[in-house]
C-alpha cells in the first residue's frame, strides 16, 4: 500500500502510576533521517527502536519522542536545577543592575523557565519500563502508519486520475500525429506549386525529401516509451512496497520523453495540447514528492 510521508501517531502506556507516551511524526526528505528525544531512563532503548522505525519507514524525516506523564493525583515529585537557577539569578541582577534597574530577581519566575525544574519519574523498574515503551512504541507506529497510508491512499487516486489525463493528451498527439506524413507530402506539393514548379507525387526526388522531412519529424518512438512509462507508473502505484523514488524517477522520465515530442513534431495543432501535458506532469512531480 502506498503511504505518505507525512504523518503523526501516539502510543501510551502505564507505568509506575503515570504514563509513558510515544510520539512519531514525520515530514518530506529524499533520505532517511530519524531523530529521537527519549527520557534518560531509556536511553538503552534508543538503538533498538531506531531499528523499529527505520524497519517500518524508508525515508522521510522523522522525530520520535517519548515522555512520562505523571498526573497531580499520583503524586509526582520534582526537582530543582540549582546550577542553572542560581546561573540565570546572577545573569539576571547583572542585566538589571546594568540597565539602572533594582536588582531584585523575581526567582518564581526564573523556576517557571524550561530546564529549572526537572519532573523526577518514577522509580525504574528495568525490564517494565521497557514493556511500557516497547507496547507504546509499537501502538505510535500503527496510528502513525494507519496516517500515511490514508494520505498514501488519498495521493494514489489523485495520482490515478491525472495518470489517466495523461492519457488521454497522449491519445490526441498520437491522433494528430498519426497524419503527419500525409499532411507533410501535401504542405510540400502545395509550396512547389506555389513556386510553379510542378513535380509529380511519385516523384523520387520528392520523395526523398518528404522522407527527410517526416523522419524529422517522427515521434513514434516518443509516443511508444510514453505508453510504456504509464503502464509502468501504475504498476508502481499498485505496489506493496515503497515506490516513492521509483515515481520520481519516471515522472521525470515522462517529462523528458514529452519534451522531446514537442522539439520533434512538425505538428502545429500538436503544441498547446504538450504544454497542457507538461503542466499536469508538474503537478503529478509534485504529488510524488509526499510520498515515500
Amino acid at each position: 500500500m502506498l503511504c505518505s510521508m507525512t504523518g503523526f501517531g501516539k502510543g501510551e502506556c502505564g507505568y509506575g502510576g503515570g504514563i509513558l507516551e510515544v510520539q512519531i511524526s514525520s515530514v518530506n526528505r529524499k533520505q532517511l533521517e530519524l531523530r529521537c528525544s527519549l527520557p534518560a531512563e531509556l536511553a538503552f532503548a534508543e538503538g533498538e527502536a531506531r531499528k523499529r522505525v527505520a524497519g517500518e519507514v524508508s525515508r522521510g524525516a522523522v522525530q520520535l519522542r517519548c515522555s512520562f506523564k505523571v498526573p497531580p493525583a499520583q503524586g509526582g515529585s520534582a526537582r530543582v536545577n540549582t546550577a542553572l537557577l542560581d546561573s540565570l539569578i546572577r545573569e539576571s541582577r547583572a542585566a538589571r543592575v546594568r540597565a539602572n534597574l533594582s536588582p531584585d530577581v523575581a526567582v518564581e519566575q526564573l523556576m517557571a523557565l524550561p530546564g529549572v525544574l526537572v519532573a523526577d519519574a518514577p522509580d525504574r523498574d528495568e525490564d517494565a519500563l521497557l514493556a511500557a515503551f516497547e507496547h507504546a512504541l509499537r501502538d505510535a507506529l500503527a496510528d502513525f502508519n494507519r496516517m500515511r497510508c490514508r494520505e498514501g491512499e488519498a495521493l494514489k487516486s489523485d495520482l490515478l486520475r491525472r495518470l489517466e489525463k495523461l492519457e488521454q493528451l497522449h491519445g490526441e498527439l498520437a491522433r494528430l500525429s498519426a497524419g503527419y506524413p500525409e499532411a507533410a507530402k501535401q504542405r510540400l506539393l502545395s509550396r512547389l506549386e506555389v513556386e510553379k514548379l510542378p513535380v509529380s507525387a511519385d516523384d523520387p526526388a520528392l520523395l526523398r525529401e518528404l522522407l527527410f522531412y517526416v523522419d524529422r519529424g517522427d515521434v513514434t518512438e516518443e509516443l511508444t516509451r510514453l505508453s510504456s512509462h504509464f503502464q509502468q507508473f501504475r504498476a508502481f502505484l499498485e505496489s506493496e512496497r515503497a515506490v516513492g523514488r521509483n515515481l520520481d524517477f519516471l515522472a521525470q522520465e515522462i517529462f523528458r520523453e514529452i519534451t522531446t515530442f514537442g522539439n520533434k513534431s512538425a505538428v502545429p495543432a500538436s503544441s498547446p495540447l504538450v504544454v497542457e501535458f507538461k503542466a499536469e506532469m508538474e503537478k503529478i512531480r509534485e504529488q510524488i514528492q509526499n510520498m515515500e
